[in-house]
């Protein structure tokens, strides 16, 4: 009887601090969100400086700093495909202090293109909000006789595997630009990798190769200055900086869309009050007049709903459909 009173008495104590601990816990994140930050936040950028990615951080980063009251230090985290950076953020402390640029090649076209990317996509990070998309564009040699999309498609069809395409590497956007082409249309194009963007566009414009898809900012000068043609956008609707240039899907590739989106995100298990004091400050910074200006002009097209849900409901969706895209074209990069 001794021992069954002790015991209870044991058990009404446990239950007592646990309940007290749990309280004490749930008290605790509104306090933090209070006080948050108190210190530098560390923000993780998978390409190197001067990278669309690397000015979005650092244009952001520092308005965000304002409204936060804290600096916000941006690190490039080059290498892997953007798999080193993301892995960076998914294993730190979720204390809001360590945040990132994550992007479609990033959190989906990685999960599939590595066998090991050392992250889950959907349960490592906490997302804090959409900046924007950025769309490519199809462009072809300034000798190429090719007037629109539809005319080297049929160029394709007549010879298969004679048509060739360039890349600033295996896994880009600008590689699986290529193969989302080939499998709604059938086709079937010779992919050449190069070290990078620089390169495989220096390879359109003398003719190696017969077109390409790149980042529209990044071809935008050549497009201007007749150094090659662009053919059509691959965003769902018509770029702002080539107003006359219709979309792929407008072009006859019916359901045709890549528009590679950028956000930040944290490490799961933030807390929610922290991510959405973030959130807010992102929202504030990119309702500015002078922020969007500075966007539109690096051809970002401004998330309309930069929520964490939102950008949610696209991650999903997008881990739903582009692994068996991938996977389809046989595509690997480890």
């Amino acid at each position: 009887m001794i021992f069954l009173a002790l015991m209870n008495f044991n058990t009404r104590r446990f239950n007592t601090i646990a309940l007290a601990l749990a309280m004490t816990l749930a008290n605790a994140a509104p306090a933090i969100a209070q006080t948050y930050p108190t210190r530098p936040i560390r923000m993780v950028v998978p390409q190197a400086a001067g990278s669309t990615a690397d000015i979005l951080a650092r244009v952001i980063g520092a308005e965000m700093a304002k409204e936060l009251g804290q600096a916000i230090v941006v690190e490039n985290k080059v290498g892997a495909g953007g798999t080193i950076a993301s892995s960076d953020v998914a294993n730190s402390v979720p204390d809001g202090y360590t945040i990132g640029i994550a992007s479609q090649g990033t959190l989906v076209f990685n999960q599939a293109l590595y066998a090991k990317p050392g992250y889950d996509s959907l349960k490592d990070f906490s997302l804090i909000g959409l900046i924007g998309g950025v769309s490519n564009v199809l462009i072809v040699p300034p000798a190429s006789d090719a007037k629109t999309v539809m005319e080297l498609v049929a160029k394709a069809t007549a010879k298969p595997g004679s048509l060739s395409y360039s890349s600033g590497g295996s896994g880009t956007s600008h590689h699986l630009s290529g193969v989302l082409f080939s499998q709604l249309m059938g086709i079937d194009l010779l992919h050449v990798p190069y070290k990078g963007a620089p390169q495989g566009i220096l390879a359109v414009m003398s003719g190696e190769v017969d077109m390409a898809f790149y980042n529209t900012p990044t071809v935008l000068t050549q497009i201007k200055s007749g150094k090659v043609k662009a053919l059509a956008v691959t965003s769902k609707t018509r770029s702002a900086l080539l107003a006359d240039v219709p979309t792929m899907d407008a072009s006859g590739v019916k359901g045709y869309e890549v528009n590679t989106w950028l956000g930040l995100i944290g490490t799961a298990g933030t807390p929610r009050d922290v991510v959405l004091k973030l959130n807010q400050a992102l929202i504030k910074v990119m309702t500015k007049p002078a922020m969007r200006e500075k966007l539109v002009a690096q051809g970002v097209d401004i998330a309309k709903d930069p929520s964490p849900e939102t950008f949610g409901k696209l991650l999903r969706s997008d881990m739903e459909s582009w692994p068996a895209i991938i996977k389809k074209s046989g595509a690997r990069v480890d």
